[in-house]
């Protein structure tokens, strides 16, 4: 019997969470893998953030929540919002959710119809597409190389949008290629957005603390797509509070009601004491998160380093997030035991199971030709890492 609905089948498995699974399954059988695969800081929850939990779980702060969060932590969110970015969203814009996932895809589906269309840059985030399809709508993938930084331009913006077009989804810090768009990047976005109101801007903004050219710009800064952006952000990454499952969107009053309405369907509040755990990292210390973005910037020097010592691995350096996205197009057609490395996808099934290194294909960012790294690991484990991988593929032969 198989009664699985269409809108599932068309989706495709998280690229990324099936690698990690066979990375953790090699590891089961004992196998020592590296694993560069998931997008997770491997740093501890700040203990003041923890502490609060702990205070809400003692002041029997266990029942329903709010469908759109604790108006507390909207508050605080809202602060946030004026304090580190200069753009105002009032608590009644804001919704948290179950992570920065949950509010994309919550917006996504609150918005898109059948054949709208949605402007996706690539190289881009694995699951993006898939809302897309999951809502019914009609992706169109704007290739972005790195020869431009991986960013959209504006010439590439204009001539992607149609009388279809519903939204555009942007991703700075970005994950897979850990792009920053600057200030003067996005205002020519917002210039080009000037001239069609029709389309909102889906702003994922969740790498927004791991930056290594200065500040944070937001594209919700500029008055030519005022009431038109809708931002998503969340604790996972900046405050290594990725099991914690809080995220929020902060949207035009209009999309924040729909969201609220659809998220009360269906998982309703998010969970109260993760609530309390994230009101306390946005309205505490903040060094926590300097000291960690310092910690990837040296990660990230360290990995770039020794990738550019791998003779056919082409390497930029990323200005954000903790990735790394090389080009190993010079790897494709060789051979090992006589098995053809035809793409991206097999070379990484290849660097599992020689070097026992967990990577992600390109092709599952759309962008074939490219292996996507995490260097949100140990010192460590990026030399032992890196190490195995330039073994492996030196056995590759033409």
């Amino acid at each position: 019997m198989n009664q699985i609905s269409d809108r599932i089948q068309a989706l495709q498995p998280s690229a990324t969470l099936a690698m990690s699974q066979k990375s953790s399954e090699l590891k089961a059988q004992g196998i020592d893998v590296i694993n560069l695969s998931v997008g997770e800081p491997d740093f501890f929850t700040p203990q003041h953030i923890k502490e609060a939990a702990k205070r809400a779980i003692d002041d029997n702060c266990t029942f329903y929540t709010p469908v759109g969060g604790y108006l507390s932590l909207r508050k605080a969110i809202s602060d946030k919002l004026q304090r580190e970015n200069g753009v105002f969203y009032a608590p009644e814009q804001i919704v948290v959710g179950n992570g920065a996932k949950h509010e994309l895809c919550n917006v996504v589906m609150s918005m898109v119809n059948p054949g709208d269309e949605v402007i996706v840059p690539t190289p881009a985030w694995v699951s993006y597409e898939q809302m897309v399809i999951l809502a019914g709508g009609t992706n169109v993938e704007v290739p972005c190389p790195m020869e431009q930084g991986f960013k959209i331009t504006p010439q590439q913006l204009e001539a992607a949008i149609t009388p279809k077009t519903k939204m555009l989804i942007l991703c700075t810090p970005s994950n897979p290629t850990g792009a920053v768009y600057s200030k003067g990047e996005l205002q020519a976005l917002a210039e080009v957005l000037g001239a069609h109101p029709g389309v909102l801007v889906l702003a994922d903004e969740v790498y927004e603390h791991i930056n290594y050219v200065g500040g944070h710009e937001s594209i919700a800064q500029f008055p030519q797509v005022a009431g038109r952006v809708a931002i998503v952000n969340g604790v996972s990454k900046a405050y290594a509070m990725t099991g914690w499952r809080i995220g929020y969107v902060a949207a035009p009053l209009w999309l924040a009601k729909a969201v609220t309405k659809l998220q009360g369907q269906y998982t309703s509040g998010a969970s109260s004491v993760a609530q309390k755990a994230a009101e306390a990292a946005y309205n505490g210390p903040q060094d926590c998160v300097e000291a960690m973005r310092t910690a990837f910037e040296r990660r990230r020097n360290l990995i770039v380093s020794l990738l550019r010592g791998i003779p056919g691995m082409e390497v930029n350096m990323p200005d954000g997030a903790f990735y790394v996205f090389p080009s190993v197009t010079a790897f494709l057609g060789k051979k090992h035991n006589g098995t053809v490395i035809n793409d991206a996808n097999d070379l990484a099934l290849y660097l599992l199971n020689e070097a026992h290194v967990a990577t992600v294909s390109g092709d599952a960012f759309a962008c074939p030709g490219h292996l996507r790294l995490s260097y949100a690991t140990d010192d460590k484990n990026i030399v032992g890492a890196v190490s195995r991988i330039a073994a492996a593929l030196s056995r590759l032969e033409a």
